[in-house]
């Protein structure tokens, strides 16, 4: 997970051209593993 976040060594990534963007990245990837953890449970996965 750290390695994903901070290996991303890329001039064309969205966050680094907007003022909040890191912190959209992050948000987003928060929803979708609430999203997914909603969805494991009801399946029983978990």
């Amino acid at each position: 997970f750290i390695a994903g976040i901070y290996g991303m060594n890329f001039e064309n990534m969205p966050e680094l051209h907007y003022e909040h963007g890191y912190i959209i990245v992050w948000a987003i990837m928060i929803i979708i593993l609430i999203i997914m953890l909603i969805y494991f449970r009801k399946k029983k996965w978990i």
